[in-house]
């Protein structure tokens, strides 16, 4: 693993349009070498973030993008909770990505009932989309990621990892089940750490005063043995989008 690239943004915009560069020359980069660009994104504020300005790219080969989401929450894919629904009408309802290329958890899947009893049905279906794509055969530990895009929540936890779970000691699973999330919904899905740290970039965006505490803990603790602290990409380039009101308690050059 290299150090973490840190990068502070005075605005959002400022944020977007870097994001939004780094994602346009990963996505280059990944079609010139292997035909396609494999890319995991999470929820909350940061699909928003991200298509400010990609949505907005030109030449931009959206046909050979494969998306998949870091964690889901396990409700109808048209919920307000769902991770799908937002970067839907952030991103997806904006270029021409097609719906095929678009990896979701199944929709008939995607309630409570369904779960019931079967907390396996959606997580393994998951993962076999993902071993699909990667694979076609189990021949691979770990699927390598062209990027995965993820968030950071005030208690450290990123995906649908919590700090102290057990799913955080996780070593061969790929998609997991969570029932007992702390943050509603409790139910959901998650890619687990070793998945995340075979990436080939990872790319976490925190922006906000909320992020402060959380955000110098991660960089000025050691061993917190948080969730996104815990994210350490054996191979691939970490990444750290930030804007100044999240990053001022950190001592960055």
């Amino acid at each position: 693993m290299t150090h973490p690239i840190v990068k502070s943004f005075a605005t959002s915009n400022e944020l977007s349009v870097s994001l939004a560069d780094l994602v346009v020359r990963l996505s280059e980069e990944s079609i010139k070498s292997r035909g396609r660009f494999t890319v995991g994104i999470s929820g909350g504020s940061l699909p928003k973030l991200l298509a400010a300005d990609l949505k907005n790219r030109k030449g931009v080969e959206w046909d050979k993008w494969e998306i998949f989401f870091c964690d889901e929450r396990i409700v109808p894919l048209d919920h307000e909770d769902s991770n799908y629904l937002v970067c839907k009408k952030e991103l997806f309802d904006h270029v021409p990505i097609l719906p095929e290329k678009i990896h979701t958890i199944k929709p008939e899947l995607a309630t409570e009932n369904e779960v019931e009893g079967d907390e396996e049905t959606v997580d393994t279906d998951y993962q076999q989309q993902i071993l699909e794509l990667f694979s076609g055969a189990k021949s691979i530990a770990f699927p390598v990621f062209d990027l995965l895009l993820l968030g950071i929540g005030p208690d450290g936890h990123t995906c649908s990892l919590f700090p102290g779970h057990p799913l955080l000691d996780e070593k061969t699973v790929w998609v997991a089940y969570i029932g007992d999330s702390p943050k509603p919904p409790p139910k959901r899905v998650t890619l687990t750490l070793p998945v995340i740290n075979h990436a080939r970039n990872v790319a976490f965006v925190a922006t906000g005063s909320g992020k402060q505490d959380i955000l110098h803990q991660i960089f000025e603790v050691p061993d917190s043995k948080l969730p996104a602290q815990l994210v350490k990409p054996t191979h691939g380039n970490l990444y750290w989008f930030l804007d100044v009101a999240a990053s001022s308690k950190l001592n960055l050059p």
